[in-house]
């Protein structure tokens, strides 16, 4: 399950830097397609933090997997 919903925020992601391109040449403004990226960023940062392995050399989804939860 997990799987799917990272998949689901890399799809969103990509849709809100597409999108934020197609604003910032529509309209000209500046602000919000800015947040739209960051927005973005902060999503595939998050989806970093769970699927890179740590020093251990086991990524966090791994171990939640292995304790069982899910």
């Amino acid at each position: 399950m997990t799987d799917i919903v990272l998949s689901i925020v890399m799809l969103a992601a990509f849709a809100l830097v597409a999108g934020a391109f197609v604003l910032w040449r529509r309209t000209g403004e500046v602000r919000n397609p800015a947040l739209m990226v960051l927005l973005a960023v902060i999503a595939v940062a998050n989806v970093l933090i769970w699927t890179l392995p740590t020093a251990t050399g086991e990524a966090p989804i791994e171990q939640i997997r292995a304790a069982g939860g899910e």
